[in-house]
């Protein structure tokens, strides 16, 4: 079995806890696989970089080797800020951006953490090709790069040699597909119950907020969506809800659908998913009376649209993510501006 040959990328301003995740993660695959007396390539790993000196997000230096032929190259994700200028930040890296394009081009498999997609979509390995990043930033991942086909749901996405991952956590995806890979499925499966770390999870759909989105649209679509959160509970009637700002339906679909990139309907779906996680994370009610609450007249109905947005049945949502009784549970979230 040949050794696999797999580097880090590390550059200024990278997460530490990406560039060793994966590493680390391999390693405990490595103790388990030989407890378990399985037979394995061995994992040649190491941290590279062009430049001599590496200075990471935080303030922490870290040793780097000269960049090399590899099978894997793993690039990790950076501290990507509302105020950052990223066509600074990303001509600032212009020499990790040309070593990325090498590797490729030289057969290296290049896997992208986080928003570590940029660094890869910027070196045009992701044009024509699906990829993901975390679901905060998909959006701008999205608008900079228009021939990515940007899949926000996914959490590990490989296309021809090219996997990206979601944010953060996901790195611990990739590489459990990894080991499952090099090792089988039982070390893998014993890896990530040593490491606490889930290896059942296929989508990261339930944990975006769409709160914490920048909000999108203008005046008119703002007004329409406090409109509409106000009457959550109500049934949803295009009619009554043009008529509340003046405008024919035909109007009203446009204009917010202009603003908003989405039907109103959609946008109601997606707030009473947001209030039901609400619900379910911190009271006791019934799924059919969050359900009665949100205007469903029929819990199942309520269930499917639950289960399309969040990849998760509510009862199954609720036994994962319901807090505890000492955490605080604050205010109903709302779309920001909408109280």
């Amino acid at each position: 079995m040949s050794s696999l040959r797999l580097g880090v990328l590390a550059y200024p301003g990278c997460f530490g806890s990406e560039v060793f995740g994966v590493p680390d993660l391999l390693v405990m695959a490595r103790h388990i696989a030989a407890a378990q007396g399985a037979a394995r390539p061995s994992c040649e790993v190491s941290v590279v970089s062009p430049r001599r000196r590496v200075i990471m997000s935080g303030g922490l230096t870290v040793g780097v080797s000269a960049m090399r032929p590899l099978d894997v190259l793993v690039v990790p994700g950076f501290e990507l800020t509302p105020a950052l200028d990223l066509d600074a930040a990303l001509a600032d890296l212009r020499p990790e951006v040309a070593a990325i394009r090498s590797q490729a081009a030289s057969g290296a498999a290049v896997v992208s953490i986080c928003v570590g997609a940029f660094l890869a979509a910027e070196a045009g390995l992701l044009d024509g090709r699906e990829a993901t990043t975390a679901w905060l930033f998909a959006h701008r991942l999205a608008r900079r790069y228009p021939d990515v086909k940007v899949c926000p749901e996914r959490l590990v996405v490989t296309d021809r040699g090219v996997t990206t991952t979601a944010a953060f956590s996901a790195m611990y995806d990739f590489a459990l597909q990894l080991i499952r890979e090099q090792d089988g499925p039982g070390v893998a499966r014993s890896t990530a119950r040593v490491a606490l770390v889930d290896d059942a999870r296929t989508t990261q759909a339930p944990y975006v907020d769409p709160a914490l989105l920048p909000v999108a649209g203008r005046e008119f679509s703002r007004g329409v969506k406090r409109w509409l959160d106000r009457n959550l509970g109500s049934r949803y009637d295009l009619s009554a809800l043009s008529a509340a700002f003046h405008v024919s339906t035909r109007t009203m679909l446009r204009r917010f659908g202009e603003e908003a990139g989405q039907t109103p309907l959609a946008y109601v779906q997606s707030a009473r998913v947001r209030r039901a996680r609400h619900l379910l994370e911190t009271t006791d009610r019934t799924v059919a009376r969050i359900a009665a609450d949100l205007g469903y007249t029929d819990a199942s109905t309520f269930s499917a649209v639950f289960a399309r947005h969040t990849g998760r049945r509510p009862r199954d949502y609720r036994a994962m993510f319901r807090r505890s009784p000492a955490e605080p549970v604050g205010d109903i979230p709302h779309e920001p501006g909408t109280r």
